[in-house]
Order: structure tokens, then sequence, then C-alpha cells
């Protein structure tokens, strides 16, 4: 029976292996899905040679960055943004893709005004990385928003916000795990007083539904989304690589 997984670390916030065993239940597919919380990515080739029958995994937090070294193959999304979110398992070779970028943008963009020009990207890793991909697509500036300074040019520190940047990036994403579950009532540290009608907040955390950075744009009356569309959207596509 053919095996598809999720590795990352820890892997209590994933939704993807009660989606799949639905999905193949409801399609009446032979197969299953499980979850391999790695506590090191260094136990990835490990992973691959005592389970024989994987053909693909999804991939989160922490290692979308980390994971590139062990793949074989790299699609072009993984090599424009640095981060691969799907394995396709052939062999015993992995080839590595980013549907991270199909399912951010087919969410996204469907809320996006004309006036929408600018955005802050809050983070740093893999999610951030397809976010600033599908951003310079759709000509949208952006600016990254970190705790630690990786880029002079393109990272800001959020102590560096303020409310002429506030004003001027109209779209604010979020692509940490902060306020994801089950810390709830936290939110990224950003200057909420400044939020208007204007804003756009996209959240890439699913659970909870609504996360307290979302609740905070609300009470501004800003336009919010949370990532799930986009984790189904993204699901979706990994499949399509897996039996491709």
């Amino acid at each position: 029976m053919n095996m598809y997984g999720l590795i990352g670390f820890p892997l209590t916030h994933s939704f993807s292996e009660k989606y799949f065993m639905d999905f193949f239940k409801q399609e009446n597919i032979p197969a299953v899905f499980k979850n391999f919380p790695l506590e090191s990515v260094d136990r990835f080739p490990e992973l691959i040679l005592t389970n024989s029958s994987l053909k693909g995994l999804a991939v989160t937090i922490p290692y979308k960055k980390s994971i590139i070294p062990f793949l074989e193959k790299i699609s072009p999304g993984v090599q424009a943004t640095g981060a691969c979110n799907c394995i396709q398992i052939r062999n015993g070779k992995c080839s590595g893709f980013n549907t991270d970028i199909v399912g951010f943008e087919k969410s996204f963009m469907p809320a996006i005004l004309p006036t929408d020009r600018y955005s802050l990207i809050l983070g740093n890793g893999g999610a951030a990385a397809a976010a600033a991909y599908v951003c310079k697509k759709n000509k949208i500036d952006y600016q990254f928003v970190s705790r630690k300074k990786t880029n002079e040019r393109t990272t800001i520190n959020y102590e560096e916000l303020d409310e002429n940047t506030m004003q001027q990036f109209s779209i604010i994403i979020n692509a940490t795990p902060v306020g994801q579950f089950p810390e709830i009532n936290a939110a990224p540290n950003i200057p909420y007083k400044f939020l208007t009608q204007k804003h756009y907040l996209f959240d890439m955390i699913y659970n909870p539904a609504q996360t307290q950075f979302l609740r905070n744009g609300l009470s501004y009356g800003t336009r919010i989304k949370n990532g799930l569309q986009m984790l189904e959207i993204q699901a979706k596509e990994n499949w399509k690589i897996w039996n491709s």
C-alpha cells in the first residue's frame, strides 16, 4: 500500500493527516498518510530508507529550507524561493517542489485592491519566501519583518514599524507560527493601533480559524483572511505531484 506523509517538528498543529485519510476514504484510494515528527532534519535519509512504500511527503516548519540539500532534484519554484514543502519520491530518489506558491497566490490575490501595492511579510522562513515570490510576480513591493535582520535591504525589525510604515504598507502577511494553536492568544508584535479599513491582513495560520492577529485587524475594520484555503489548494497540488 502506498504511503504519504508529513515531516516537520512539532506536528501537533497539522491538519494534513486527517485531510488525506478522509480523502483516501472518500475516493476509495488504497493508501495511508502518516505524520513523521522529525526532531532533526538529519533523520530524513533514514526515514526514506526505512519506508520503501513512501511516495510523497509534505514539508512544514522548520524544514522547508533545510530539507533542500537532501533532494536529488528541485523545481524552479524551489530554486526561486529556497524553500520546499512537497517531495515526490520515486525509487528512493526525492524531488522537491513548492506548492505554497500556488496555494498562497490563489487564496491571497482575490481580495487584492488596485491600491494594494506594498506588503509587509512577517517572518523569514519558507512560507515567507513563497509570499515574497507571489508578491513579486504580481508587482507588489514587499518588505520582510523579522526579529533578526537577515538582509539590511529587504528586512526590518518589528521595532522599526511606525505610523508612516503602517500607512504605506496596506498588506500585512503573517508567515510566522505566532498565534497558532495552542498559543492562540499570541500575535505578531506590530503596532495594530495604526491599522485602518484600507489594510488587508492575511494569516497563513488556519488553526484557530481566527487568530489574535486577525481579530486585532477586524477591530480596526481591515480585510482579513486565514490560511485554510491556501492549505487546501496546496494539499491538492501536492497530490497531483505525488501521482504525476
